[in-house]
């Protein structure tokens, strides 16, 4: 029986947000794609890994492995997994969950713009009241 069939057999029902992908948080600042192949690569093949690299994103990384198996060891073994002093945070992937972030900042920020246009018309409403 080859490995992946013992593997499917033992977890044969997986949760429904186990997924290939991984999103990783809490990691170094400083740690480096190779860094995180030589963490990852233990737990089976990975296909990609992207690394925050802008202000917003440094300390976190997407990690896509060529099996679900693969992924979910992963997860298990290097959660609370701690890397350079700090204790990785390591989730499933959900497209829906991150939507709805990037949906909420772009409204925080169309608020932050009312906002700015409201006080400039006050703002100029009371110079002109002034002026009379």
């Amino acid at each position: 029986m080859s490995e992946f069939a013992t593997r499917k057999s033992t977890n044969s029902r997986l949760p429904p947000e186990v997924n290939r992908i991984l999103y990783v948080r809490n990691l170094p600042f400083k740690i480096s794609a190779e860094e995180l192949y030589d963490i990852f690569g233990k737990y089976g093949a990975v296909f990609q890994i992207r690394l925050g690299n802008k202000k917003d994103t440094r300390g976190t990384a997407f990690v896509i492995y060529e099996d679900i198996y693969d992924a979910k060891s992963a997860v298990d073994h290097l959660s609370g997994f701690n890397v350079g002093g700090r204790y990785l945070v390591i989730l499933y992937y959900q497209p829906a969950k991150f939507e709805r972030r990037a949906d909420a900042e772009e409204k925080q920020k169309e608020l932050e713009e009312l906002r700015r246009q409201v006080k400039a018309k006050k703002a100029a409403l009371a110079e002109e009241n002034e002026s009379q």
